[in-house]
């Protein structure tokens, strides 16, 4: 059984029992969270879509941490012209395990 969430603008898929990092959620570690966009769900034999999403279908996970994501460098530079900038990011993120599918 696996489930297509969305949160933070972003589509996610996910089953019981994965470790997911999403858009950063402002929760302690250990709290529960519920999605309740869920946009498909998927049992053995049958696939369920939503239009656009799946009435009555939540997905339940827990929050394990907060955190950063590794580094990006982002270099602009123009040939000729002595300009050249940069900058460094790094994204934060919510780690979750997803504990149950409700369809």
């Amino acid at each position: 059984m696996y489930a297509i969430i969305k949160t933070g603008g972003k589509q996610y898929r996910v089953q019981e029992g994965d470790l997911v990092k999403i858009e950063k959620l402002d929760l302690e570690a250990g709290s529960e969270v519920v999605f309740d966009e869920i946009l498909a769900v998927s049992n053995d034999e049958t696939l369920t879509f939503g239009t656009p999403i799946v009435k009555g279908a939540t997905v339940k996970a827990t929050v394990l941490e907060q955190g950063k994501a590794a580094k990006i460098i982002v270099f602009k530079y123009k040939a000729k012209k002595g300009y050249a900038k940069k900058k460094g990011h790094r994204q934060p993120f919510t780690q979750v395990k997803i504990e149950k599918i409700n369809a």
